[in-house]
């Protein structure tokens, strides 16, 4: 009998190869923060893939917060993004943009000159921000965002979504997970808002919700998928009483608007604390759409998670680093190359094409 993770799939408007997704992964190559002729080779060489979800990429400006990571709010930006979907798919692959809003995760030596540090409220993040020029900086007190500032952020999406669709991508992901300016909306360390932004379960869920209700007006529904990560720990954001009743709740608000699918990260093969077997099983329930599983899979574990109808897809990270044939490989049950974690986020070519 085959297996379930190399079978087709239908995500809204395309049918998918297989049920493996390549998960969004920051590699810091875009030069000057627009996509180019190495990152076209690095996704063409992974289009095997069922779905690839790209690198974070900021809707604006103001949500470039890390070194050389890509945007898609100039032309310049999109027309260098065209060129990765025309490879992706000239290599018969499906590929989605990451929309990632950095916020409070951020730094002014990685930020044009006007651009502006925002977040929920004024609570700098722990830890510190890599720069080229100064290396690691303490992450600064961001600005708490006005009700314009908020409502910008909405329309800077919308029209970043736009820009990707035109490039060609077959869909947008949001990304509300990893401790980024949508998930600092969703969680009490980072928004300490009293107003209509925060405070109560829907104050807090109203920016991924308006966020999304913007994005499918200028994609389409089946065209929207959101990355979620709850009792995720980066960026200095943490669990509380109301966490699984906040992730129901958008997942139940998620089904009304029809998005294409829910992209669920369980941290824990990383340290964070478990996003319980309850929790994943009510937004499933929920949700309705596609739901890809995401966190430390390998074949085995995707297969029995798929057999036991708990996802529809399957994303994997690190092991795409070193093994732009994985899918192949997992087919063969071959050994996988280990990543090179020096070459992560470093400006060249070793350790992004291939180890």
């Amino acid at each position: 009998m085959s297996s379930p993770l190399f079978t087709p799939f239908v995500l809204g408007p395309i049918t998918l190869a297989n049920r493996i997704v390549m998960s969004p992964m920051t590699r810091c190559r875009a030069i000057g923060n627009v996509p180019n002729a190495l990152m076209v080779k690095y996704y063409t060489l992974r289009a095997t893939a069922g779905l690839i979800i790209t690198e974070g990429t900021a809707p604006s400006a103001n949500g470039l917060g890390y070194a050389r990571i890509p945007g898609c709010f100039t032309q310049e930006q999109a027309d260098g993004w065209r060129s990765v979907t025309s490879a992706v798919h000239a290599a018969g692959g499906h590929i989605f943009l990451q929309l990632m809003h950095t916020g409070r995760i951020s730094h002014p030596a990685n930020m044009a000159q006007r651009a502006r540090i925002l977040a929920p409220s004024a609570i700098a993040a722990p830890g510190t921000m890599y720069t080229d020029s100064a290396g690691p900086q303490p992450h600064p007190v961001p600005e708490a965002m006005s009700e314009a500032d908020i409502l910008a952020a909405v329309e800077e999406f919308q029209s970043a979504a736009a820009l990707a669709i035109g490039a060609g991508f077959d869909g947008v992901e949001l990304h509300g997970a990893n401790g980024y300016l949508i998930e600092q909306f969703l969680n009490l360390a980072s928004n300490q808002r009293s107003d209509g932004w925060g405070k109560t379960v829907e104050g807090r869920a109203r920016f991924a919700l308006e966020v999304a209700r913007a994005v499918v007006a200028a994609a389409g529904k089946d065209k929207v998928g959101i990355r979620l990560s709850p009792y995720g720990a980066n960026g200095g954001l943490s669990a509380d009483d109301e966490t699984d009743a906040l992730y129901t709740y958008l997942a139940a608000k998620f089904a009304e608007l029809g998005l294409a699918y829910v992209h669920i990260v369980d941290h824990s093969p990383m340290g964070a604390p478990p996003v319980k077997s309850e929790l994943k099983a009510a937004i499933r329930q929920k949700f309705r759409g596609a739901y890809i599983l995401s966190g430390g899979y390998d074949r085995a574990k995707a297969e029995a998670d798929l057999a036991a109808n708990k996802g529809d897809l399957v994303a994997f990270g690190r092991p795409f680093l070193g093994n732009p044939d994985l899918v192949q490989k997992l087919q063969q049950n071959a050994p996988l190359v280990p990543p090179d974690m020096s070459t992560f986020f470093t400006p060249d070519e070793k350790g992004y094409l291939a180890l």
